[in-house]
């Protein structure tokens, strides 16, 4: 009974702890647009923030492995969540005082916090129960993962945008107003994250968890540099998380400024759909990639998620339901590209990534709804990349090669700092829309990626 009570209490626990990383980091995404309404930034500026995040994963990825080995999984989260903590606190008097550094700072120490959650997460999820489930133990958390990246920008547009609006061609005194009533509303989302991670890492402390060891290996370690499709795998990594974060950055003030109907409250919303079409796609691709039959109970789930698809796009948009209706018509499209892809990592990938390609390149030289649903539903196509691209890279390793090759590949996660900043600078010089050939040139690498590639092995 009790190791039952354990189990329960500990999935309930590690369900809120992929929950809340997943929410940090498309809250620290968002927040480039409010951001950069305080400081008065260029938006090259603004997207340094995504910068600040994500410059901590090649950083810090290999010490907290090391840190793992010494103070063990357990306490490694718990010093994550109070680091988090830390870091939203630091918020507070960066935004009160205006100090633009002291962002930056918070975002390092909260992103840092984030990526001890992740690396020691998802082994400790896989221990928390018998090895035969373990597998829909970790799609349960990723699926938290996913809800939580769809509601951060949500909320953002509620607790900071809501009743807000700046005009496309505003003077310089409605800007600076604009700015403080904007600064004004951004502590208050941060302090109750504070308390919800010491609060999450408090209740970590008290409950007994499985204890897991650390493998430590002696002799000579196995190089994974001779091996173009991990290295090119690695870039598949960098390309389709700079895309992602790219254009989730600068999504708010694209919307914002293209469409004089759209104040920052609903392109927050918009932002939103567009990580939640990365949930749906998610959850058609659990049920594409699995073993599970034709049948009456999978064409039942794939209903159930086209629900899901219809109800979340109208609750983020105030019930909505003509948005609802058109997000739900997109997910279908999503799902039939999905069926052409047959299950296969590869054939899938280079569609989905295609697809992206072409949204990305429409949104730059069309305008009004149809640039709209283009960029957003870019998240849709998203959504199977990651783990599609991790598979095809470490495909064919032994377990010595494994862990090499999935340092290197999360070490590039890099992407999310480096070109965010790059379709910042292009908006400035050249407008927002031009931007988005960025991440269609990404989109496009990957579609090599899937085609050819992940197929070039050692000679």
């Amino acid at each position: 009974m009790d190791n039952k009570k354990n189990f329960t209490v500990g999935m309930t626990t590690f369900g809120a702890i992929f929950f809340i990383f997943g929410f940090a980091t498309t809250f620290i995404i968002t927040m480039t647009a409010p951001v950069k309404a305080v400081f008065g930034l260029s938006e090259f500026e603004a997207q340094l923030l995504s910068s600040a995040f994500f410059i901590t994963y090649p950083i810090m990825s290999i010490p907290t492995g090391k840190l793992i080995n010494k103070i063990g999984y357990k306490w490694t989260v718990i010093l994550g969540l109070i680091l988090m903590g830390i870091g939203s606190i630091a918020f507070v008097p960066a935004a009160k005082g205006a100090m633009l550094s002291l962002f930056y700072l918070a975002t390092f120490i909260l992103a840092t916090g984030v990526v001890f959650l992740q690396v020691a997460a998802n082994p400790y999820v896989t221990a928390l129960g018998p090895e035969s489930s373990a597998s829909s133990r970790l799609n349960l958390t990723q699926a938290l993962n996913s809800v939580a990246t769809m509601v951060a920008p949500w909320l953002i547009g509620i607790a900071i945008f809501k009743g807000l609006n700046l005009p496309a061609l505003a003077t310089e005194a409605q800007e600076k107003a604009y700015g403080l009533e904007v600064a004004e509303r951004i502590p208050v989302p941060f302090i109750i994250m504070a308390l919800i991670v010491i609060a999450v890492a408090i209740v970590l402390f008290t409950i007994k968890l499985p204890s897991i060891e650390s493998l430590k290996k002696e002799g000579e370690k196995k190089s994974i540099w001779k091996y173009p499709h991990v290295l090119l795998g690695a870039f598949g990594i960098f390309a389709y998380v700079g895309a992602e974060v790219g254009n989730a950055g600068l999504l708010v003030n694209y919307l914002r400024t293209s469409n004089e109907l759209i104040n920052a409250e609903m392109a927050s919303t918009y932002a939103a759909i567009y990580w939640g079409g990365a949930m749906v796609g998610r959850f058609f691709g659990s049920i594409m990639f699995s073993d599970m039959k034709n049948g009456a109970k999978k064409w039942g789930y794939i209903a159930a998620i086209l629900v899901l698809a219809f109800v979340s796009g109208s609750f983020v948009t105030d019930w909505n339901w003509n948005i609802g209706l058109i997000f739900t018509g997109c997910a279908f499209v999503n799902f039939l590209f999905m069926q052409i892809g047959r299950g296969k990592a590869a054939r899938s990938l280079a569609i989905f990534a295609l697809v992206a390609a072409a949204l990305g390149l429409i949104t730059t030289f069309t305008s009004g709804q149809i640039a709209i649903w283009t960029v957003v539903s870019i998240g849709l196509f998203n959504s199977i990349m990651f783990p599609n691209i991790f598979s095809l890279a470490v495909r064919s390793l032994d377990s010595e090669e494994m862990a090499p090759a999935s340092g290197l590949i999360n070490a590039l996660i890099l992407g999310g700092a480096i070109i965010p900043p790059i379709m910042g600078r292009i908006a400035d010089t050249a407008g927002y829309s031009w931007a988005f050939i960025v991440p269609a040139i990404c989109y496009l690498y990957i579609f090599f990626y899937a085609v050819k590639g992940h197929a070039i092995r050692k000679a």
